[in-house]
């Protein structure tokens, strides 16, 4: 969209834009556009983000006639076509399946925490930034799929409001959102900004700014940038390693931007805005859950304005790796606290119905041919072991991650 108020919306985009990406003063212009009171983009707007709004245009049923016609002229109602949900955990994991309506497929992930104690019931969104992902990481069935393409801010959102009609049937609204489905959140930045002031907005979603999380898989010149804006939305760094030549081989971007320099650009984020950063690492047996490796992120982290998630691995197809066993990581999550790092041992949901981001996707993209799959299992062998040893991988950046 333009910053000047469009003659009509259609006139400005081509393709028609996702009603849900539109900012108010957009939809106000579009509103004046069509010679209409002002306060008819308030009655728009109610339609799109009131418990989520509707796919259909009867549900603007409160406009005039023309003005329904127009809306639908203009503009995307929905950007997702279909929606497949698949329930697990006794129903409090919901997973999600949505193909847009380009065929691309994405996915989110909606949690039901109960309330327990001192806290409150919470709902929480994993939404996906991307279709597929650009970074690779070879323990993550996303990085499997390779990169599809960045997601419109209608599209980010779109996830968000299928969710909340779901809730909102139980009188139920969601409470947290977390940027951690599939893709890289700050290689979408621009949209994926775009999508958080959207939710943050009370004029939209309302949700609070320190209910929302983007996490990075450690893009140093995104972390930055956000840092120079000063969010109050809490950063979530995929970690996984401390050591340079092992976390090569995990996330192949740091063989752009070493994990110190990560680091150091988190704890410069945790400074400015005195938000506490949250670590997370998929714990993957005998790879990155050594005495080694806890004694280097201990180090690495100590005294930091941080929080480490220490996750076991989902299974996933074509790799040679399973979760770490639960007692080590228990003796990992030791190692971290008694260097005064506040750590959480996170359980895994919907593991039945794969429900770790890219899982659903890559079991409708298909299954490789076996040879592909020996090799890749192969390739990962030699190169975790090479990478326990202290040697940094010769592998390039991968294509598509930014400068």
């Amino acid at each position: 969209m333009t910053a000047e108020p469009p003659t009509t919306i259609a006139e400005t985009v081509a393709p028609k834009p996702g009603i849900s990406g539109l900012t108010p003063d957009e939809l106000a212009a579009w509103v004046e556009a069509q010679r209409q009171p002002s306060y008819r983009a308030r009655q728009i707007a109610d339609g799109i983000w009131k418990d989520g709004g509707s796919t259909d245009a009867a549900a603007f049923r409160t406009l005039p006639v023309a003005l329904r016609e127009a809306l639908a002229g203009a503009v995307r109602l929905d950007t997702v076509a279909d929606t497949e949900i698949t329930l697990a955990d006794r129903g409090m994991t919901e997973k999600a399946l949505h193909r847009l309506d380009d065929g691309a497929l994405i996915e989110s992930v909606l949690m039901h925490y109960p309330a327990h104690g001192s806290s409150r019931e919470r709902h929480t969104l994993c939404i996906s930034s991307q279709a597929g992902c650009a970074v690779g990481c070879p323990f993550c069935a996303t990085g499997e799929l390779g990169f599809g393409r960045d997601l419109e801010v209608a599209e980010i959102l779109d996830q968000v409001r299928h969710a909340a009609r779901r809730l909102a049937t139980d009188s139920r609204r969601l409470t947290n959102i977390v940027f951690m489905g599939m893709g890289e959140p700050l290689l979408n930045l621009d949209a994926v900004l775009a999508a958080v002031e959207a939710l943050n907005d009370p004029r939209r979603f309302g949700l609070g700014a320190r209910h929302i999380t983007v996490s990075t898989s450690g893009v140093v010149p995104g972390i930055r940038r956000l840092t120079a804006l000063g969010p109050q939305f809490t950063l979530a760094v995929s970690l996984h390693a401390a050591r340079d030549a092992l976390r090569d081989v995990l996330v192949p971007l740091n063989r752009r931007w070493p994990v110190a320099d990560v680091v150091d650009a988190a704890r410069e984020h945790a400074r400015a805005t005195g938000r506490r950063i949250s670590y997370e690492v998929t714990m993957i047996g005998g790879v990155n859950d050594t005495e080694l490796d806890a004694a280097a992120m201990a180090d690495l982290l100590r005294d930091d304005h941080a929080h480490v998630n220490l996750i076991p691995m989902n299974p996933v197809a074509h790799t040679p790796w399973q979760a770490s066993p639960m007692p080590v990581i228990e003796a990992f999550a030791t190692t971290l606290r008694d260097a005064g790092i506040a750590t959480t041992i996170r359980r895994n949901r919907g593991q039945e119905v794969g429900a770790a981001c890219g899982q659903l996707a890559a079991d409708r993209a298909g299954e490789p041919p076996a040879p592909a799959v020996a090799r890749r299992r192969e390739r990962l062998v030699v190169a975790s072991a090479a990478a326990l040893r202290g040697e940094r991988s010769r592998e390039p950046v991968p294509g598509g991650v930014g400068e």
